[in-house]
């Protein structure tokens, strides 16, 4: 299938790629860079340098003929969409209408969407399935939610079928090593625990020690990122062989505690890694992890990568090697 990637020059956006050319795609990647890579981009894939924002760019990127496309490009900074909501309402909900509208324009009836455990908010239970409560926290969150509405009823109006992906927490890099571009920015634990274990950072704050864990720090559910680029193959084979829509969660199905996570990776880099313990964040929930028993029945998926070693060491072979290299120069 000819295949636009929408943010493909990202961090999950790449590994996107390389799974989609593994299973003998014709892909493109559209991509505006504000977060992506050139580094990230395969020789094999061809590129459109373009932004969902403008609808003349997305319309000509699909004027040019694909059966499919992933949809990656969204701001996903938590704390950002609640204090700049216009900045996630233009990106998040006016670009995938874009999407959505040059598709129709063109003939495209298929998309895999990016979507976020952030669409559920605080757990009602755990392990969280497909049937949990929406009711998002974060603005973020929202926008996530609202286009899975959208999507549902383009599928009803114009026949477009897709599958979205509730993220929970994804981490690691590509076992091959051939994906090494660093986020710009990092949010995420494992990222910043790396800059501190390499001394781009003095220390790793820990927001919140009283919780009611195993010990006392959040759970969170961490799914290495070839196994999400995995899950958007077998899900396009899914909705474009079947014509049906889909929604599934994507997670490890395993908790890690916040203390679980920075000792297993002092324990692999051989560093250190000092960290201070500090005051909750509003909104933390204590324990956020999925159940993916849905994605395994419905496409098939078997995550290889997300244990918690594999998902430390693959991303410290790329922090470390970034390191040496600077150390180099």
């Amino acid at each position: 299938m000819k295949v636009l990637v929408i943010g493909g020059a990202g961090y999950i956006g790449s590994h996107v790629v390389k799974a989609m050319l593994a299973a003998q795609h014709e892909v493109t990647v559209f991509d505006n860079l504000s977060s992506g890579l050139l580094g990230n981009l395969f020789p094999q894939a061809g590129f459109i340098a373009g932004d969902i924002r403008h609808a003349d760019d997305i319309n000509a990127a699909f004027a040019r003929g694909f059966d499919a496309c992933v949809h990656l490009a969204a701001f996903k900074a938590v704390g950002e969409s609640m204090s700049e909501p216009e900045k996630y309402s233009v990106n998040n909900i006016t670009g995938t209408l874009n999407i959505l509208n040059a598709m129709t324009a063109h003939g495209c009836k298929n998309i895999v969407f990016s979507s976020s455990a952030a669409t559920f908010g605080q757990p009602e239970y755990v392990p969280m399935d497909e049937k949990h409560p929406t009711n998002p926290e974060s603005y973020y969150g929202f926008t996530k939610l609202e286009i899975e509405r959208f999507l549902r009823w383009y599928d009803i109006t114009r026949g477009v079928k897709f599958a979205a992906l509730r993220y929970f927490n994804a981490a690691g890099y590509d076992p091959d090593g051939e994906i090494t571009g660093l986020e710009r920015n990092p949010q995420n634990l494992l990222p910043i625990v790396m800059e501190v274990a390499c001394g781009m950072r003095k220390e790793l704050q820990i927001y919140g020690q009283d919780y009611d864990t195993r010990d006392g720090t959040c759970i969170r559910d961490y799914v290495h990122v070839s196994d999400l680029a995995v899950a958007h193959v077998n899900a396009l084979g899914y909705i474009s062989s079947k014509n049906e829509s889909l929604t599934v969660n994507l997670g490890s199905e395993n908790g890690v505690s916040v203390t679980e996570m920075v000792e297993a990776a002092r324990r692999i880099t051989g560093k250190e890694i000092p960290a201070r313990y500090v005051g909750r964040r509003p909104g933390d929930a204590s324990a956020l992890y999925a159940t993916s028993a849905l994605a395994r029945k419905l496409i098939g998926w078997d995550p290889k990568f997300s244990d918690v070693d594999t998902i430390i060491t693959s991303t410290w072979n790329v922090y470390r090697m970034h390191t040496e290299k600077k150390a180099s120069v």
